[in-house]
């Protein structure tokens, strides 16, 4: 019998001949430790000619999700001149990394209650179709995320009735993630009402592996004892848990980035999420890594870096 080592001990190479249950064990193993990062690679990288995926992986990030990826014109600045079909892979060669994309879904006859900003306005190839998730899989990637950005109007009868054609034709391929951070422009799913008990049973009875929640603090209503309340469904259903800072708090002080990480460490999720405000989710990666890993695994004093003097060395 194989016996499976937890993500943390994991090496490239493991990744590299990783399969979707192998995947899936190895961040159960792991215990609510293991964290995913978000980038959007039409940004300025931060160094230049390095990719923000390999940055926020020299940070500490476990998983790389590449959020405003489009699959049919891919684009990460800072990649060394790559095939389209090979950006994926040479993100996952650069860094070692299992890494996925956001995929949005759309309900027919739905759309945003509130205008967004230009820059979120979705292109073809990152509406979550069937034809596109297929092209992200031959593209190699690990992950598909199943959710919104600001103000495109994605529904959760959306992200259910894609779920289920996702896991018809794509099976064991792909780890599928589903849920939403914010109301994503549906202002009648904002709130307490983004995501509610009904809905993580929807997702996972339609082939979510891991449901996506707010994390706690992150939106108007989304307790600690809430979420926690939503990740004992979820596991009760077999399946495991993302908590997602997807509102700007990445972006916040130290104090509060501590707090909302030990928050999510209380509700017993599986894998913690930064997103990509600015640059604040790479900036703030180094003291959620700290509160997630060091805390529970290190009698040393806990190191805070990047940020200003009075919290390096301590």
């Amino acid at each position: 019998m194989k016996i499976m080592k937890r993500f943390l001990d994991c090496t490239a190479s493991d990744f590299e001949n990783m399969k979707k249950k192998e995947l899936l064990e190895a961040i159960s193993a792991s215990e609510g430790r293991v964290l995913v990062c978000e980038t959007i690679g039409i940004l300025q990288p931060m160094l230049g000619d390095v990719t923000n995926a390999e940055f926020v992986a020299s940070m500490g990030a476990d998983m790389i999700l590449l959020n405003m990826f489009d699959v049919n014109h891919p684009v990460i600045q800072g990649l060394p001149k790559t095939e389209d079909r090979e950006v994926i892979r040479k993100i996952k060669q650069l860094t070692g990394r299992p890494v996925g994309i956001n995929l949005e879904p759309l309900e027919q006859g739905k759309e945003s209650s509130v205008e967004t900003n230009e820059m979120w306005k979705l292109s073809g190839g990152r509406v979550a179709t069937l034809e596109n998730a297929k092209t992200a899989v031959e593209m190699g990637v690990d992950f598909i995320v199943l959710t919104g950005n600001p103000g495109i109007g994605v529904t959760n009868a959306a992200i259910t009735d894609t779920l289920k054609l996702y896991r018809e034709h794509l099976g064991e391929q792909v780890v599928l993630i589903a849920g939403k951070m914010h109301a994503s422009g549906i202002l009648s799913e904002c709130g307490e009402h983004i995501l509610t008990e009904a809905d993580v049973r929807a997702f996972a009875e339609a082939g979510a592996d891991i449901i996506l929640l707010p994390a706690p603090g992150t939106v108007p209503g989304i307790t600690m004892e809430y979420v926690r309340s939503l990740v004992v469904c979820a596991h009760s259903l077999g399946k495991m848990t993302l908590t997602a800072i997807g509102t700007s708090q990445e972006g916040a002080d130290t104090d509060t980035i501590k707090e909302i990480a030990l928050m999510c460490k209380m509700t017993g999720t599986d894998l913690h999420h930064l997103g990509d405000a600015g640059y604040g989710g790479m900036l703030c990666l180094k003291i959620f890594w700290n509160t997630e890993r060091l805390s529970v695994e290190s009698a040393i004093p806990i190191t805070v870096w990047p940020f200003p003097s009075e919290d390096r060395g301590r």
